[in-house]
């Protein structure tokens, strides 16, 4: 019935919403609709919005508009988590049709279908209290027809930590996480589409499996995606450090399968920022545990996440906070000026910092972290580094390391979803670049 129609995707924020549109993206295919290419228009728009900071909020709402200008006959459904947090902010609009939040995406080509039926603009509000549900919603991504190499499979949903500056527990909802076999038996069929990294990611991966109860964990996972013979690399998504277990690091050590780079968010280099954060951990215990996974794995990447700007962090803790990352020298830093989240503890701290603050905080941030970065990377001239060739950029194929680095092949016998030795002879302003080289 749906042969013909069209649908566009437009995903906000993280790898996680990436992911989340891929698996309904997938279902709208297999119900006869077709992806509308760049230039084309759609009968099915789908939004899936971002809440992590109030831009994201921002950008979603101009996002729904625009759609709307442009398709004023459309059906628009939103999705993530502004559509959960806030749905009457959609139902207020009068541009949305179909509200689905974070949960119930199974079924969103139903509740499309549903509003295509319908003579009224009243939007179908599907969202459903996430506090409440403590099942994963297991959907999979179909990639047949497609040529990349790296897929991003989401095995875990929700959080349970409860930091004082973030939305997301709130969200997202507790703690749920994939059963094993689902997320082996996905990555499996990826690895057989021609895939040959997969990229583990979930709002707290860390804690994957804990709610399962059945001895699941982050490490036996990755000890059961090894196996697959024809998966060449194996990277995890963000990690808190608290949850980084003997086990996972023991097959970082052992499994080259497993990349040598590891996201640890600091989010402050201040422990007084850090307790005013909720965070679970003080910096002693933060630098210890970097100082011992730089003696088990050697060549480990370290990269993290900083918040700058939280309220009361005087010029003072953020000295500390430099002091910080000039001494655990991260070869990457994703910076961010605190956002103030209504529904969140820290909104209603005392001692806001002004934005003005907030933007030199960032750029000083930066400019540090251009530095450290720099140093790093020329830490890698003359070495062979493994390179799984992706896409053509400037007449060459490049691709990630395992240290995360993008690294461009200066050759013209290169085969896209292939791993090759790439002896590095220049740094670029921000990556590498080298030719190949006989194996090491």
């Amino acid at each position: 019935m749906n042969s013909g129609k069209k649908v566009s995707f437009l995903t906000l924020g993280c790898k996680v919403n990436q992911y989340d549109s891929d698996a309904m993206r997938t279902l709208f295919i297999r119900n006869g609709y077709t992806q509308a290419g760049e230039d084309e228009d759609a009968d099915v728009y789908v939004v899936n919005t971002c809440s992590v900071t109030s831009i994201g909020d921002r950008k979603s709402r101009q996002m729904v508009r625009r759609i709307r200008r442009a398709h004023p006959s459309a059906i628009i459904a939103v999705a993530g988590c502004y559509a959960q947090l806030a749905p009457e902010v959609f139902e207020k609009m009068g541009d949305v049709d179909v509200i689905v939040g974070v949960q119930n995406r199974s079924h969103i080509v139903d509740y499309v279908e549903e509003a295509m039926g319908r003579t009224d603009r009243k939007p179908l509000n599907e969202t459903v209290d996430i506090m409440k549900v403590d099942h994963f919603e297991n959907m999979s991504v179909d990639v047949s027809g497609e040529v990349r190499t790296r897929a991003f499979v989401k095995v875990q949903e929700g959080c349970d930590n409860y930091c004082t500056f973030c939305i997301i527990p709130y969200a997202r909802g507790k703690l749920k996480s994939r059963l094993q076999k689902d997320a082996v038996d996905e990555i499996r069929k990826l690895a057989a589409q021609g895939y040959r990294e997969v990229v583990l990611t979930g709002i707290h991966l860390g804690n994957y499996g804990k709610d399962l109860h059945d001895g699941t964990s982050l490490a036996t996972l990755v000890a059961e995606l090894v196996k697959i013979p024809n998966l060449l690399r194996i990277r995890l998504g963000s990690v808190e450090s608290v949850e980084l277990s003997e086990d996972l690091i023991s097959i970082m050590q052992n499994a080259p399968k497993v990349c040598r780079h590891l996201h640890l968010p600091i989010q402050s280099g201040s422990d007084a920022v850090l307790k005013g954060m909720n965070r679970h951990y003080r910096l002693p215990q933060f630098k210890k545990l970097i100082s011992e996974l730089r003696a088990k794995v050697p060549g480990i990447a370290l990269t993290t996440d900083l918040i700058v700007g939280f309220p009361g962090e005087t010029e003072e803790n953020f000295q500390e906070t430099l002091e910080t990352l000039r001494e655990i020298r991260f070869s990457g830093i994703h910076v961010f000026p605190y956002s103030r989240r209504t529904g969140t503890p820290a909104a209603s701290y005392p001692n806001q910092v002004t934005n003005e603050v907030k933007k030199e905080r960032v750029h000083r941030v930066q400019e540090l972290e251009k530095e450290i970065a720099l140093d790093y990377r020329k830490q890698f001239m003359g070495r062979v580094v493994h390179v799984l060739a992706e896409e053509i950029k400037d007449g060459f194929f490049e691709g990630l390391s395992d240290e995360y680095i993008r690294v461009s092949i200066r050759d013209s016998h290169i085969e896209r979803g292939k791993m090759y030795p790439v002896r590095i002879d220049t740094i670029t302003e921000d990556g590498l670049s080298g030719v190949l080289a006989e194996e090491e």
